[in-house]
């Protein structure tokens, strides 16, 4: 086939890319680079930032019910209001800053937004120690969000638009694992030193922590080069060239054969374009039908825990804990062998089950419901993956910043209005009531991806957008 310049490319197959796609000038494409150090330095930085955010997020679950239980203003009767308000807050400044600066990103560059990002999560994660109100706690962690929708917005295009397709799925979908490592370790930490300790603040220093992650990954992201992809499609080619070469060497060009940098306009607005409309709404939904689920049962998994009766010495939160680890693992290695498609549609199958059978089963069968809960996490977090593959590979560089922004803000608007109604949901409806509603939030899920969902794997970047 022929390429942007007039060059001839040799064909290739899925099983033969690497080295083998090469161009009749010797010339290797972007795409199928392989893996080198600066590869990796990319990824550390993306996977440093969202263990960070995990580790953000995952510390309100434990520091939640010693802070409200301080706070002499917080009314009994209006304590379940705060809990949703508060463990909602950072996702709903995920939502903000998703949609704010992803399209920030596709105008004014990645490496800008990647920097700005960490300075606003460095600030609020430290500025929790101080915090003397329920208000200005909320108030932070909505900040804390909004850093943190910076960041996935522009943290996923970054990486995806460095990757080589042969590793690309791989390096997107360990954002799921970075991320619930660090939620699981403020899981834990949250329960041997929050709860066991006999300092009435401690609830403080594991909401502040976070911010030394963050201030580290602040000081390493400094000197990041702008993405080829985005100077190429902003017309500025001398300068994506030049990072081209400067970090992967003379012999590698990039893919321009798919207009990639005919400078189409970008913005929200052309994510609802007929091409373009079908892959945002896929890509919002099923991605909202996924982490409603995750977030507001994970926020609130010592309560639910303590409601059916597995709490106090039973391990189940230890164990859950090391299965949303083990299942993200997994998801890495199920990203790679399984067709993108199939893997979501069948695992939003499991989780329905799973969730369905967890809100019938009566508290007297502990056994099951540690089964059921198992299934349901592990599946869960394994097809988390695909949270952080999907959108970056579904929409071509003038929006992909955008696109990835936008469903990552659907998805969080979601979980914040579901970590909100959990609480009172439970207590108006019961927790059968409410588990079979999140059941039937991952049965949307799957039928959407049924008839939606593209394949993607083995593609290079420009042609997922095509799919």
């Amino acid at each position: 086939m022929s390429g942007g310049d007039g060059q001839v490319l040799v064909a290739d197959t899925p099983a033969g890319y690497g080295d083998g796609d090469r161009r009749s000038d010797g010339k290797i494409l972007l795409d199928d680079v392989p893996l080198n150090f600066f590869h990796c330095k990319i990824a550390a930085l993306t996977f440093g930032a969202h263990l960070t955010e995990g580790y953000a997020i995952g510390t309100i679950a434990y520091a939640l019910t010693p802070f409200l239980s301080q706070m002499s203003v917080v009314h009994a009767e209006h304590r379940a209001l705060w809990e949703g308000l508060i463990g909602s807050s950072t996702l709903l400044g995920i939502f903000f800053g998703s949609l704010l600066f992803g399209w920030l990103s596709d105008r004014v560059g990645r490496q800008k937004i990647f920097l700005l990002s960490f300075v606003i999560i460095t600030f609020a994660a430290f500025a929790q120690f101080y915090v003397n109100t329920p208000l200005m706690l909320c108030l932070l962690r909505v900040l804390l969000g909004l850093g943190m929708g910076g960041d996935f917005a522009v943290g996923h295009a970054i990486l995806a638009e460095f990757s080589p397709r042969k590793h690309r799925g791989m390096l997107l979908g360990s954002f799921s694992v970075i991320w619930t490592i660090g939620y699981v370790a403020a899981n834990v930490l949250g329960m041997h030193v929050v709860q066991h300790s006999a300092d009435p603040d401690a609830w403080r220093w594991l909401l502040a922590s976070s911010g030394i992650p963050a201030l580290i990954v602040l000081i390493l992201r400094m000197g990041t080069p702008e993405s080829p992809r985005w100077l190429y499609n902003k017309g500025r080619r001398a300068e994506a060239d030049a990072v081209v070469k400067k970090y992967f060497g003379k012999k590698v060009v990039l893919d321009t054969s798919l207009h990639d940098g005919d400078h189409v306009p970008g913005g929200y607005a052309r994510l609802f374009h007929r091409d373009m409309i079908r892959r945002t709404a896929f890509n919002s939904i099923f991605f909202v039908c996924l982490v409603i689920p995750y977030f507001a049962i994970y926020t609130f998994l010592p309560s639910i825990l303590q409601i059916i009766h597995l709490a106090d010495g039973s391990g189940a939160d230890l164990l859950l804990n090391g299965l949303l680890v083990a299942g993200a693992v997994t998801g890495i290695w199920l990203t790679i062998k399984l067709p993108r498609r199939s893997f979501l549609i069948s695992s939003f199958a499991v989780t329905a089950v799973a969730l369905a059978s967890l809100s019938l089963m009566p508290e007297s069968a502990s056994v099951a419901l540690v089964v059921s809960f198992a299934l349901f996490t592990v599946t869960l977090s394994a097809v988390s993956n695909l949270v952080g593959v999907y959108p970056p590979e579904c929409f071509p560089t003038e929006v992909r910043a955008c696109g990835v922004g936008f469903a990552v803000a659907c998805s969080r608007l979601g979980s914040a209005v579901g970590v909100f109604l959990l609480p009172l949901g439970v207590q108006v409806f019961g927790l059968p009531l409410t588990m079979m509603a999140l059941a039937a939030v991952l049965v949307v899920g799957m039928a959407v991806s049924i008839v939606w969902a593209p394949e993607t794997r083995h593609l290079r970047l420009n042609d997922c957008a095509n799919a």
